[in-house]
């Protein structure tokens, strides 16, 4: 005899009608076999007593089984599960703890699948209530302009006529937010762009997926940092590249290595953060910069320059990008509206030649087909009428305060542990432990003071020696008062590490 009572859970408070969660679970028994075909069902009177519902609701909920054939009536007979179902192996009865281990073998699926191993991801939790954490240098969210945000996006969704952007749209974005980018970047970067130059995408990293995936055929050679972007690394291996390192000093990328490379063998193109060079945040030189771009037309190779940071530079005007001095069409200029208003407005942007363009959107269709269509022309207003702008100025103000509280808190309190060099501009410092200690066991002590500290600490296939000197601490998302209860978190921890240091001596 069937349990009905005890397996069959209806919420009178659900959203979904009595009879339909009766139908479902039903069906749900029917499918791991615990209710086989030609199996009778109770009679509609005996299940809404034992249910404790209105006959009527059974009899809807068999109505409905029936209308699926999941269900038959043999006349004089009964009601029974369909017969010409196929018969499955039965499974534990819902609710029993046979039923919760064959859940949690559930996990593992029954169908074989390609593991990529270089795209595992550490120290990827959030930091929880009550814990403070260094991240890898991401924006405040909570000084993101979310009443402009609204206010334009509520103006735009009241007009009848802006409902055509709530259909399919063009697969390289909203054209109104293209014009407004090609206008912005031309103005604030240098730039010479038109707006069929210019893809939209979903963040910066979806523009860095579909560059490797366009320039890079299985072996072919990308040259990066021997310290790098993380992120931008497992786009390059996906691709099937071969990542070629080269060293970076206080000058940014060394370039006479990327020409020794370039001598050596087929390069298919340079990753650069030119601005403030990811994790080290140091800019690459001027004269770096013109060598590069003269290598990149010798040698046909592109650059696909991430320039997430612009518009966080601190001590003068920021240096122009590469892509506003490339006159053979060779960099892929790469940058987002996240960095600037928040991360979760996954909003970025792709600008190359016509030709790259195309490609790439054709290629951006068949994984993401377009982006938030409403979002986007909310944004392209908001450039327009110079909220970005504005916004982009007074994040500038706080974080370059919080630069210089925390790099001068870190100097006076724990220079003694640490060595850095104030950073220009960004929203982290690189930080590097003296010798003695190990970024393991500082981390795993932050975390008994509740202090998360989660920003880059190297790949395991970085050239440079293990293990890894340095950790990138973000300050930009933390405010005044929780950056000096940050470094109280941290001296704390350092001094319980040098006591332990103490006692092993």
């Amino acid at each position: 005899m069937i349990p009905y009572k005890t397996i069959i859970t209806l919420d009178r408070k659900s959203c979904t009608p009595v009879y339909i969660q009766l139908c479902n679970q039903v069906i749900q028994l029917i499918k791991c076999g615990i209710l086989p075909p030609s199996t009778k069902l109770p009679g509609s009177r005996w299940m809404a007593d034992t249910l404790q519902v209105h006959r009527k609701t059974v009899v809807a909920a068999y109505d409905e089984l029936m209308a699926q054939d999941w269900i038959e009536v043999r006349p004089a007979k009964g009601t029974f599960v369909n017969s010409s179902l196929p018969i499955v192996e039965q499974q534990p009865i819902p609710g029993t703890e046979a039923a919760e281990k064959a859940k949690m073998r559930k996990q593992s699926p029954g169908f074989a699948f390609i593991r990529r191993e270089h795209l595992n991801a550490r120290d990827t939790e959030f930091p929880k209530e009550g814990i403070l954490g260094l991240d890898d240098g991401v924006p405040d969210t909570r000084i993101a302009p979310i009443e402009e945000i609204a206010r334009v996006y509520r103006n735009i969704v009241k007009k009848s006529y802006n409902r055509k952007h709530l259909s399919y749209g063009s697969i390289y974005g909203n054209m109104e937010l293209r014009e407004a980018l090609a206008d912005y970047l031309n103005d604030t970067r240098g730039l010479s762009t038109e707006p069929e130059n210019i893809l939209i995408t979903r963040g910066s990293q979806m523009g860095i997926y579909l560059s490797a995936r366009l320039l890079l055929e299985q072996g072919e050679n990308i040259v990066v940092g021997e310290t790098n972007y993380r992120s931008a690394n497992k786009a390059f291996t996906e691709a099937g590249g071969t990542l070629n390192r080269v060293r970076v000093d206080a000058n940014g990328i060394r370039t006479d290595d990327v020409e020794t490379l370039c001598r050596k063998r087929k390069i298919r193109a340079v990753y650069v953060t030119s601005h403030h060079h990811h994790p080290t945040t140091v800019t690459l030189s001027a004269h770096r910069r013109m060598h590069l771009l003269e290598l990149s037309q010798k040698y046909g190779f592109a650059i696909i320059e991430d320039d997430y940071d612009y518009d966080f530079h601190y001590c003068n005007a920021p240096i122009l990008p590469l892509a506003s001095s490339d006159s053979g069409g060779n960099v892929i200029y790469i940058g987002a509206l996240c960095k600037i208003v928040a991360p979760g407005i996954r909003v970025g942007y792709l600008v190359a030649p016509k030709a790259f363009t195309d490609e790439a959107a054709l290629m951006r269709r068949v994984i993401d087909r377009q982006g938030d269509q409403l979002l986007e022309l909310t944004l392209a207003r908001m450039i327009r009428e110079g909220e970005i702008q504005r916004h982009s100025k007074k994040a500038l103000k706080i974080y370059h305060a919080r630069r210089d509280l925390f790099c001068s808190l870190l100097k006076e309190r724990l220079g003694e542990y640490f060595e850095f060099r104030k950073p220009e501009g960004g929203m982290a410092v690189w930080v590097k432990l003296r010798e003695g200690y190990d970024w393991d066991e500082v981390k795993a002590e932050a975390r008994k003071n509740k202090l998360k500290l989660g920003g880059y600490c190297g790949d395991e296939d970085d050239t440079i020696d293990n293990p890894y000197p340095g950790l990138r601490m973000g300050f930009a998302s933390l405010t005044l008062d929780e950056i000096k209860e940050a470094m109280d978190r941290l001296e704390t921890t350092m001094t319980s590490l040098e006591q332990k240091v103490k006692s092993y001596a």
